[in-house]
């Protein structure tokens, strides 16, 4: 069982944190299978066209995988006080509401009505540059990455990497490995950290450092819709 407590606490002190197992090796092994059937897509993204690095990824079309939404519907609400604690720190809009069902109509009636959970695929050499995922003006704090394969037997290299840049300070750096159907929670583009005149906010990219051998999948899972 999952200690939501602890994983928002990390948020809040480091911008991530572990959440455990959240799929088994078989559920793990069906959503990378789904990587070769186009239906289950709307689009795909070659990351080198774009210089978002090297490797591609494809976004979910709605309806998703019962997996993947019954995950993403799962998880939300064990983030939301979280995110609304973060935009109460930092004076910035928030009311996220705690089902995510009521979040995702206001996504739609601002017209940010397309599926933003995503498959990912790096084979050796590839990489994603540092960047943060906000898809429209509303924007969930945390997004999640669950691990779809093994690291050390299917592939090496390829850790998740983030980074936070402090005001009037040099950037500081996490490499986070996953193991396969393991899941993080990460910031999607800052958080707030405590100062002497109240919070202010660090700026967070994350990425994935090039994989040295083998083939790494992983599972992202966005809460806000896009544009």
């Amino acid at each position: 069982m999952t200690a939501w407590p602890e994983v928002c606490s990390s948020l809040w002190h480091q911008g991530y944190g572990r959440i455990g197992p959240l799929l088994a090796r078989e559920e793990c092994e069906a959503l990378r299978a789904c990587y070769a059937e186009p239906a289950h897509f709307r689009s795909r993204v070659d990351m080198q066209r774009y210089r978002f690095g090297r490797g591609e990824y494809q976004y979910f079309a709605y309806p998703l995988p019962a997996l993947v939404a019954n995950l993403r519907q799962a998880i939300y609400p064990h983030l939301a006080e979280t995110a609304n604690q973060w935009m109460d720190a930092l004076s910035l809009p928030g009311g996220f509401p705690t089902d995510l069902r009521a979040f995702l109509r206001h996504c739609h009636s601002k017209g940010q009505t397309r599926p933003t959970p995503l498959l990912l695929r790096y084979r050796a050499g590839d990489y994603n540059c540092l960047h943060q995922d906000l898809y429209g003006d509303v924007v969930f704090p945390f997004q999640v990455v669950v691990a779809l394969s093994r690291p050390g037997e299917e592939f090496t290299g390829g850790e998740l990497l983030l980074t936070e840049q402090r005001p009037r300070a040099q950037s500081m750096g996490h490499s986070i490995r996953l193991e396969q159907g393991e899941g993080v929670a990460i910031t999607t583009r800052y958080r707030p950290v405590e100062g002497s005149r109240g919070f202010y906010r660090t700026s967070m990219r994350h990425g994935v450092s090039p994989v040295l051998s083998g083939e790494r999948c992983t599972l992202g899972l966005i809460f806000h819709d896009a544009a």
